[in-house]
């Protein structure tokens, strides 16, 4: 059991949610991208975008988040996206990306499925 509880520590700490707010398109996209490499070269094996605060990805938004998931997996590292508006919703199942990227509905179900893995 300590064991368990061992890893669910260092799991969670492995784990870094980022939450970028109001319009992610070009003038963002670098920042965010800047953001990922920080997490990613701070040890974070796991990442959720969470898009709660998001009013709007035009194409460069959109672009910069398949950047940062081409380096999340060829970092060999998770990449979940949560909290997506309608606006997103759609630019997401117009372009496909909705099939490229794990979305999940809020972070409770992050949490929920992060949890059922670390019990798989």
């Amino acid at each position: 059991m300590a064991n368990l509880l061992i890893d669910e520590e260092l799991m969670k700490s492995n784990i870094r949610i980022l939450e970028p707010a109001g319009i992610l398109d070009g003038t963002k996209a670098e920042a965010f991208r800047q953001e990922v490499d920080a997490a990613l070269d701070d040890g974070a094996d796991t990442l959720l975008i969470d898009l709660a605060n998001i009013s709007f990805v035009d194409s460069s938004g959109l672009g910069i988040l398949v950047v940062v998931l081409k380096k999340v997996r060829a970092s060999q590292k998770k990449m979940y996206v949560c909290s997506i508006n309608d606006q997103v919703r759609m630019l997401f199942e117009l372009t496909s990306m909705d099939r490229v990227f794990e979305v999940l509905p809020d972070r409770a179900a992050f949490e929920e499925k992060v949890a059922g893995a670390s019990n798989a």
